[in-house]
């Protein structure tokens, strides 16, 4: 992306805004005063794409009914677009795209979010999207399993 482009030229754009943490609170201020839907998805503690396709679904307060596939996951994001006044931003924090069990379906949920955003700029409406990358999970303790995303609740 051409680095002439101003962040709100970029969120009235949509697709892949290249930011970092330090920006997100000005790229949500944006995103709200264009009345555009903001949300965080929590990626920190999925470590397979299913629970990377449950962190966006809980994020855009998507129904149970989500079929849990790139299928579906891209029907909830142009659903969710077309439900929204302007659009919807969602922030990846912390998608370890680098961790060998998720590097290749990272990529393809990514291209999924490309897609909604081709779907949203031919109705008139806007998605844009944020991936804070966090690399390989740390390597588990000897006996000690790693938390699962289902987690204890404090998700």
């Amino acid at each position: 992306m051409s680095q002439s482009l101003t962040l709100q030229e970029l969120l009235q754009r949509g697709g892949l805004i290249d930011a970092t943490d330090s920006q997100q609170a000005k790229i949500f201020t944006m995103a709200q005063d264009a009345e555009i839907t903001v949300g965080v998805v929590e990626c920190d503690r999925a470590r397979n794409c299913s629970a990377v396709l449950r962190a966006i679904v809980k994020a855009v307060d998507y129904p149970d009914y989500f079929g849990s596939d790139l299928d579906a996951l891209y029907d909830c994001l142009c659903d969710t677009v077309l439900d929204q006044k302007t659009g919807l931003y969602l922030w990846f924090n912390k998608l370890h795209t680098g961790d060998p069990s998720l590097e290749s379906h990272a990529q393809a949920i990514l291209s999924v979010c490309n897609d909604a955003a081709d779907f949203a700029s031919t109705k008139d409406r806007i998605f844009a999207y944020t991936v804070i990358h966090a690399g390989k999970h740390p390597e588990p303790e000897p006996g000690v399993s790693p938390t699962p995303y289902s987690g204890s609740g404090d998700e």
